[in-house]
């Protein structure tokens, strides 16, 4: 039996990110309870050159919409970037979760041989649709998703591998 394209981006993203979620939720409550700044977690960082653990949220949600949206051959909704609170990011997982739950199969099936091309910085990377799903967005998704838990970890936050993964089916 093969995977879809559908069930192999959508309902993984959309977990992933409903995880993030709940640990931000845990990162608010713990800044609440220890009476700690929020905002001291939210600009948090595990080395001084990489992202804060606002921008990896940002980050990750930016790589989910875009990548659902390509492979359905949707314009791509436009974030400002401006979250700096729990519940302003909170807010942009919601967004981004209700935008992928918006996406039907017939959407994205079939887009393994589609065309996909980002203008970056500094280049252009081209992509057939399977590669940008699973060599591109998929890890991307997770580095980021990966990279916010573990700022807040390092910083106290008590979550673990089971907040990651969050409950099986």
């Amino acid at each position: 039996m093969s995977i879809s394209m559908y069930q192999a981006s959508v309902p993984p993203i959309i977990r992933t990110l409903t995880n993030l979620r709940a640990i931000l939720e845990k990162a608010a409550a713990h800044a609440e309870a220890r009476k700690i700044d929020p905002s001291v977690l939210v600009n948090a960082r595990l080395y001084p050159n990489m992202y804060p653990l606002s921008r990896q949220v940002q980050i990750a949600t930016d790589m989910a919409k875009g990548g659902a949206s390509r492979l359905a051959g949707k314009e791509i909704p436009k974030y400002e970037d401006y979250e700096s609170t729990f519940p302003e990011l909170i807010a942009r997982l919601e967004k981004t979760i209700a935008l992928l739950e918006a996406f039907k199969p017939d959407e994205i099936d079939g887009s393994e041989e589609k065309a996909i091309t980002l203008q970056l910085h500094d280049r252009t990377l081209t992509f057939k649709g399977q590669p940008y799903l699973l060599d591109y967005v998929l890890p991307n998704v997770y580095f980021h998703a990966t990279t916010a838990y573990a700022i807040l970890r390092h910083n106290g936050v008590e979550v673990g591998k089971k907040d990651f993964l969050g409950k099986a089916s």
